[in-house]
């Protein structure tokens, strides 16, 4: 198998994973404030992540690369799971769901301005295809949305795009799952004081299904899908393979309804067709 389709194959893999993140965070919030919930998946996460790093006898990262593990941090441990979660307090699962169609327009964007990636103009026109289908949906929900959700959910996009565009330029040298583990590592001292100060006052009320949706955010979201997300993006280059994440409302959607029972309106289920369609157009496009 050559590198681009191993990559495609990986990055695939970290899409279905990811797919889970906010059907379990829509479940962790009930029974978590957001900001403890969204530092204390980074400091589990970070455990998780040391202990790799141990074993593996990874060297440090070198100075130059501090900038670019921040930023990523930024985008991907603490703004995209802190803005979700409190979106999620507005919106359903199912809905901002939706907005991940959002995601590989913003990464090939950020793929572009940082690394230095120059996909075909057709390319561009799925793309866009595909993020107009899902800005079309919210705005058509009209009164059925909640704008403090919708632009909570914008706001993750863009950070999150941002963090993965900045982690896949840095996985050509470092490695996938290296990146995402020192971005863990170096967000954990502040992680850790925000989760002691936000805890709840009683873990008794905790539901079971909420203690899982933590651990799923915090081993699979946090720390193991990246592993397959940042190797993907690095072989088979970042905008090209981030228009996987255009499957991941289908994904989603699916979860949303069979998990949380919660309504899979119609109109859901044709912007994720079509969107799905755009991922296949792009990738021909792509590089």
């Amino acid at each position: 198998m050559d590198r681009t389709a191993s990559g495609w194959g990986s990055g695939l893999l970290g899409v279905v994973i990811f797919s889970g993140s906010l059907p379990a965070t829509r479940i962790a919030v009930g029974g978590f404030p957001p900001l403890f919930l969204t530092s204390t998946r980074a400091v589990i996460a970070a455990v998780l992540a040391a202990a790799l790093l141990a074993a593996m006898r990874q060297a440090r990262p070198r100075a130059g690369d501090l900038v670019p593990l921040l930023l990523v941090s930024l985008g991907v441990v603490a703004g995209f799971p802190l803005l979700t979660a409190l979106a999620l307090q507005h919106v359903t699962a199912a809905h901002s769901i939706v907005f991940i169609g959002l995601l590989p327009l913003a990464t090939a964007v950020f793929g572009v301005v940082r690394g230095g990636e120059r996909p075909r103009r057709a390319f561009w026109v799925f793309s866009i295809l595909g993020s107009a289908a899902v800005a079309g949906f919210a705005l058509a929900e009209g009164g059925a949305a909640s704008s403090t959700g919708d632009l909570l959910m914008l706001a993750a996009i863009l950070l999150c795009a941002l963090g993965y565009a900045e982690g896949a330029t840095l996985s050509r040298r470092l490695g996938g799952w290296q990146v995402i583990s020192w971005s863990l590592l170096l967000s954990a001292p502040a992680m850790a004081v925000v989760a002691l100060a936000t805890s709840p006052g009683n873990f008794g009320l905790v539901t079971l299904p909420e203690w899982l949706g933590l651990a799923y955010v915090s081993v699979f979201s946090m720390l193991v899908g990246f592993v397959f997300w940042y190797h993907g993006l690095a072989l088979g280059g970042i905008a090209g393979v981030g228009q996987l994440q255009l499957l991941q409302p289908f994904f989603g959607l699916a979860l949303a309804g069979l998990l949380l029972a919660e309504p899979v309106a119609p109109q859901m289920v044709l912007v994720a067709g079509l969107v799905t369609l755009c991922v296949f157009a792009a990738k021909r496009f792509a590089r």
